[in-house]
This record gives structure tokens, sequence and C-alpha cells, in this order.
């Protein structure tokens, strides 16, 4: 995706999908974003101020250890926000 083209700065509203879950107890280090866990996944999402917010994340994630499966901009800070992923864990 081509993120200069509509938000020059990289600002937005973001899903990063990783493989595994994170406890609860993480979304403190990820203030201003939702964590949502399913079966095998943890979707973080929410508003990244910048570019250099959003590698700042990306490091952070890193260095926990959970592979990175998709960094998704889903919005802008004008555009409406609708999640994306759906979660096919069998009765959720």
């Amino acid at each position: 995706m081509n993120t200069a083209a509509t938000d020059p700065d990289g600002s937005g509203f973001y899903e990063i999908l990783l493989q595994g879950r994170l406890d609860a107890r993480w979304a403190a280090c990820f203030e201003g974003l939702t964590l949502t866990t399913g079966d095998g996944f943890t979707l973080l999402a929410g508003p990244v101020t910048d570019q250099a917010a959003l590698h700042g994340l990306l490091h952070r994630l890193r260095d926990i250890g959970l592979p990175l499966v998709s960094v998704r901009q889903v919005g802008t800070d004008d555009e409406p926000r609708t999640p994306h992923h759906t979660d096919s864990t069998p009765g959720a």
C-alpha cells in the first residue's frame, strides 16, 4: 500500500495482526491501541500518529517475539474506522 498518496505522514488507524496470543497485561504497553486475542492470534488496532510512531511500535512488537502477520492502514484520521479482521474462531 502506498500511504504517501493518501496521507503523507502515515498517520491514521492501523491494524497489526500477530501470530500467537498476548496476555491482556500487555495492553498497557500499547496505550491507545485495543488488544484483541483469538484462537492463535493477537490484533492490535488503533490510531498511530505518524510513520515514526508506527516504526517504534513495530520495534516493540519485534522485541516481544511474536511473528508479525500483517500491518494494515484501515483509515486516516479523517475517515471512519471499521475493523477489517474477523475472528474465524468457532463459536465466536
